[in-house]
């Protein structure tokens, strides 16, 4: 369904002439339009995870921008202040694809970095730039980037 989606976004673009973020906004705004209403829709289809998606990219999204605003403070703050760590984060998550979700957006977000992930697949270990208390930082990371990939992943 989502390559559908895609193929009539950009077939609207192809029409239209306007290839432009907007136009391929506007696009993908239609075709979402036209399957909602030729295609059945319910709990465990893809018009429930679109919304789900979407709500995640924005979490993502803000994540980035409060890490950035963190990194920049530590770069011009004292050094006294800044508290490196690894913290071993265990997984509400299971399968490959969803814990490398997780991995990716944490290092994607910047002041983080994922370093490895344990053989059992329960655990993942995470630099931070600034560990102040590692369960507070765990539950920063749950509450946040976990529960929404698990979200997504369902």
């Amino acid at each position: 369904m989502a390559f559908l989606h895609w193929i009539l976004a950009v077939l609207w673009v192809a029409l239209t002439g306007q290839w432009s973020l907007a136009g391929l906004t506007t696009g993908w705004l239609l075709a979402y339009g036209v399957l909602w209403l030729t295609h059945p829709h319910g709990a465990g289809t893809y018009f429930a995870r679109v919304p789900r998606v979407l709500r995640a990219l924005v979490v993502f999204l803000w994540e980035i921008i409060v890490a950035n605003l963190r990194v920049t403070y530590h770069v011009f703050a004292p050094l006294g202040r800044m508290r490196p760590g690894i913290v071993a984060v265990p997984l509400d998550l299971h399968g490959d694809v969803p814990i490398t979700m997780l991995a990716n957006a944490i290092t994607l977000t910047p002041g983080t970095l994922s370093l490895d992930v344990a053989s059992d697949r329960r655990t993942l270990y995470v630099h931070g730039m600034r560990i102040g208390d590692p369960d507070s930082f765990r539950r920063e990371i749950k509450s946040s980037l976990e529960r929404y990939v698990k979200e997504v992943c369902e």
